[in-house]
């Protein structure tokens, strides 16, 4: 049984924020450093993915948190673990470091699951690829439109060296998210394909059930148009990456449940695989929190649910354990009725 059949049966909950979590704790520099980083001649904090080197006990715990409240796909805390996103800190040497080290806090955060609940319901582990702090398809300068601060080749190089330190470290899915350009995107899905390539894996498809990889696309919507960063609607989008044997595409970031529905629709009426949507806690506030509570996010995301518009569904900015419990358990009473 894999993720395949297990996403026939039933609506599979993804987990929510992580920085959210990591924001509760009171974490200094020395929590960043450690002993594997004593003499770095930069700041660190803020790179929570190094976390998952010098705290892997509240990484893991974390993990474990949104396992009990029902997740059944937890992400890998990388989502800047790439050499692009790392070079602001000058921690280019230690992409694979970071990565293994994540998917081990994931697997960690599993085996205690299983261990103190049972392994009845399969959980699983996507490997999380953020779009790097550099875009292909759009100048950083004003006065010069056909620059680029970045190319294709470097951000395959850049996703090869990470998803290749993950799929041997060993995950189920491969999660691009947060898609602001879709050019960034391709080269992240060409390079998990390569790396897949080489180490003899397949993607999971309908025409390809039990392969051994569920490759996951997730875009954000960054403005009322409806569009991305880089000017796609979500057709556009869905279309663009329409050649990628992909296990699901879907939304997240940026906009709350209420407002993402129509793109998520627009989605569904046009992809042949399963669709997925983790929106905020609703729109930030004037001090960039996040005000809607768990409760209020469940009744905001029903309509996905009852209108069976994903297969996929769990949060973002904002969202706690208690958000996705509150999800999980109102997926689970509807599927209950249903049946």
């Amino acid at each position: 049984m894999g993720i395949y059949q297990d996403i026939q049966k039933r609506t599979l909950i993804i987990d929510g924020a992580m920085g959210t979590m990591i924001q509760r704790h009171t974490l200094t520099e020395e929590d960043f450093r450690k002993d594997r980083f004593p003499d770095h001649p930069s700041p660190l904090k803020g790179n929570n993915d190094l976390l998952c080197i010098t705290r892997p006990d509240i990484i893991t715990d974390i993990h474990y948190a949104y396992l009990c409240a029902g997740a059944d796909i937890i992400e890998t805390n990388t989502f800047n673990a790439q050499r692009i996103s790392m070079d602001d800190y000058g921690l280019t040497d230690c992409i694979e470091e970071v990565n293994v080290a994540a998917v081990k806090c994931a697997q960690a955060a599993v085996e205690r699951y299983y261990n103190e609940h049972g392994s009845e319901q399969k959980k699983y582990i996507a490997g999380a690829v953020g779009p790097t702090s550099k875009t292909a398809s759009l100048s950083p300068k004003v006065e010069d439109p056909s620059y680029r601060a970045v190319t294709f080749d470097d951000l395959v190089h850049a996703y090869e060296e990470q998803i290749t330190a993950m799929l041997q470290t060993g995950v189920d899915a491969i999660l691009i998210e947060t898609i602001f350009d879709t050019l960034n995107a391709k080269a992240a899905f060409f390079a998990a394909q390569q790396c897949m390539s080489r180490l003899g894996k397949t993607a999971i498809t309908h025409q390809n059930p039990d392969g051994d990889i569920a490759l996951m696309a997730s875009g954000t919507i960054t403005d009322a148009a409806g569009r991305t960063l880089s000017g796609q609607t979500a057709s556009a989008f869905a279309i663009s990456l329409s050649h990628i044997p992909l296990f699901s595409i879907g939304l997240n970031c940026a906009l709350g449940a209420d407002q993402l529905i129509t793109y998520v629709k627009e989605l569904e009426s046009i992809s042949n695989c399963f669709i997925s949507a983790y929106p905020n806690a609703g729109l930030p506030n004037a001090l960039g929190q996040y005000d809607q509570g768990a409760n209020e996010m469940a009744e905001k995301v029903k309509p996905y649910l009852t209108g069976k518009h994903v297969q996929i569904l769990g949060g973002c900015c904002g969202t706690t354990p208690d958000h996705i419990a509150a999800i999980a358990q109102l997926a689970h009473q509807l599927q209950s009725i249903k049946a």
